[in-house]
């Protein structure tokens, strides 16, 4: 067992199982090049709770690793449209790298977003990818109310720098979004008037565009500089 790691801002997380061992839930991961390394916390939350530090474990090749969603269970999902203005999402419809979503007609549509993850005093932890998906025939907000994808990396805030591009590919075809100005921090403000924030909370950024129709049977690859690729099934 190795001692407590204290980390710099410019870190990459993960939640994780063996492909070996496979579980719910995970655990907390640290990216180290091609291996990830298993952190002594019970989830991403808990870590950021404890500031950052944590005791290193075992280490295992990425490419024997399963990435899971970041946070399984958010105590709360905002969706902003813009600065001043948001609704809120069902934290139930959570999905992570690799997920089959279901298409409730021939197709879906997909709003590729950026998430951040809410730590310790409200403050913002880290940036992830965020798959919002849509599907009909039910109308708003239900057509939206079945799969959140969520992943696969978590990045602290001086990895994402400046506005990354979202990239989604679809069965070999790519569109390529810039990300929206949008001031994460007025967002996390107005998220906590008359309320607080707990670790484990997401706030989606808004969409820089749709991808829609994209029929059942694609293999959808949400891409985001520095955050990695958001691999998922629509069935």
């Amino acid at each position: 067992m190795c001692a407590p790691a204290q980390y710099g801002s410019t870190v990459k997380l993960c939640m994780f199982h063996p492909l070996d061992q496979p579980m719910e839930r995970g655990w907390p991961g640290r990216l180290d090049g091609d291996h990830v390394v298993q952190l002594a916390a019970q989830t991403l939350e808990s870590f950021f709770t404890g500031g950052g530090t944590a005791r290193e474990h075992a280490v295992y090749p990425l490419a024997a690793a399963r990435l899971l969603a970041p946070v399984l269970h958010p105590p709360s999902i905002r969706v902003f449209d813009d600065q001043s203005t948001f609704w809120f999402a069902n934290p139930a419809a959570i999905v992570g790298p690799e997920a089959e979503i279901p298409a409730r007609g021939d197709s879906a549509a997909l709003l590729p977003r950026i998430a951040a993850i809410v730590g310790a005093d409200g403050q913002i932890a880290g940036f992830t990818g965020f798959a919002d998906w849509r599907s009909g025939p039910a109308p708003p907000p239900k057509d939206r109310d079945f799969a959140l994808g969520l992943g696969p990396l978590v990045v602290t805030p001086d990895e994402l720098s400046g506005e990354p591009t979202l990239v989604v590919h679809v069965d070999g075809d790519t569109r390529t979004f810039g990300d929206m100005d949008f001031d994460w921090e007025a967002a996390r403000s107005l998220a906590t008037e008359g309320t607080r924030l707990r670790p484990g909370d997401i706030l989606a950024g808004p969409v820089p565009g749709t991808v829609d129709p994209i029929v059942a049977g694609s293999t959808v690859e949400l891409e985001i500089e520095g955050i990695g690729s958001l691999r998922q099934r629509v069935r």
